[in-house]
């Protein structure tokens, strides 16, 4: 479950509350493993729960601060090397809605593939612009840091390539005459 291990790396850098670690997974992750506010506290107590997290602090009104233990330590480093559990599959709505673009009109499919192309574009160029400050050196030189550089460098590979074939789809929709088959969608 890669919630609880993108927890547990947060709280390797150190200790923070659970809106904290909320905010930071919003930030950090988020756009790769979106989770929510009860998600995460949820998780919190189950890693509490079982050793891998401890509080660190208490604060005003119940505010709790946790820290990664040593099993939690343990933890995140089995799973990081553990080659066999690795979960590939993709949960992609953008390519899960491609599959029934044939129940589009395909001017509404064009423009729809159009609209997708800009924003992969964008977010290509944004993690673009995330790599040049880190390659710049306007972050300090840690190991965090660098792996945020090569994390953000797949977000840049990735949402290019998605971009490229947004804007694929879309001519090829455009050459085509009446692709998709408009006959009996309706």
């Amino acid at each position: 479950m890669s919630l609880r291990h993108g927890l547990l790396g947060l709280l390797a850098e150190g200790p923070a509350s659970g809106y904290d670690l909320t905010r930071r997974f919003e930030q950090v992750l988020g756009s790769v493993w979106p989770a929510g506010h009860p998600q995460i506290y949820s998780e919190l107590s189950k890693l509490a729960a079982e050793g891998f997290i401890e509080i660190d602090s208490e604060g005003p009104r119940g505010r709790k601060a946790y820290r990664i233990t040593d099993a939690g330590r343990a933890e995140i480093h089995r799973w990081l090397t553990a080659s066999g559990e690795v979960d590939h599959t993709m949960r992609f709505q953008p390519l899960l809605r491609s599959f029934f673009f044939w129940l589009m009109e395909p001017e509404e499919m064009i423009e729809h593939l159009r609209r997708e192309a800009e924003f992969f574009a964008a977010t290509a160029e944004r993690y673009r612009s995330y790599a040049a400050a880190k390659d710049r050196g306007e972050f300090p030189d840690t190991p965090q840091n660098r792996s945020l550089r090569i994390a953000i460098e797949g977000g840049v590979r990735l949402y290019a390539a998605l971009a490229d074939w947004a804007r694929w789809a879309a001519d090829r929709a455009s050459a085509e005459q009446g692709w998709p088959d408009t006959g009996s969608r309706r």
